[in-house]
């Protein structure tokens, strides 16, 4: 008696509820135009042609020594925005360390992000490191570069 309740209330609305949401995704994936992104991310090698620069990334760091790192951005649609700096070791997805500096707005004549503040961050085991900046406008855009640097 309780084992069917339990089945009548918990799964069976579970079930349901994936059959009917593979349906409505499906039916919205067949339309022109759609189709599924769920890491919505673009890389592009920071440069003098990129819209967006990692400043101040040595290549060497010592175990003591800070990161730190602004970014200077060219792009005059990217004004208003969200900037995230992320460090991960190299070649894995392993996350050390991050920072989100929220609604920074460029200051006129001026496209260092962040605004008024230096990401800075002590890493103190040796080894390879890939920093990753991304800013995010108002309008949900995105511009993002890469560096390499190590720990000694």
């Amino acid at each position: 008696m309780v084992a069917r309740r339990v089945l009548i209330v918990f799964v069976l609305p579970v079930i349901f509820s994936i059959i009917v949401g593979s349906a409505v995704l499906s039916d919205v994936l067949q339309q022109p135009g759609r189709e599924l992104n769920m890491w919505p991310m673009s890389y592009s090698e920071g440069g003098s042609h990129s819209s967006i620069e990692i400043i101040g990334l040595s290549k060497q760091y010592a175990a003591t020594e800070p990161v730190e790192i602004q970014v200077k951005i060219s792009d005059s649609s990217f004004s208003c925005g969200d900037l995230y700096i992320t460090i991960y070791s190299s070649g894995k997805s392993d996350v050390i360390t991050q920072g989100g500096f929220f609604d920074q707005c460029l200051e006129s004549g001026s496209n260092i992000a962040p605004v008024g503040d230096i990401f800075s961050k002590i890493i103190d085991t040796p080894g390879s490191y890939e920093v990753v900046v991304e800013m995010v406008s108002k309008q949900l855009q995105n511009i993002s570069a890469r560096g390499t640097f190590t720990i000694k």
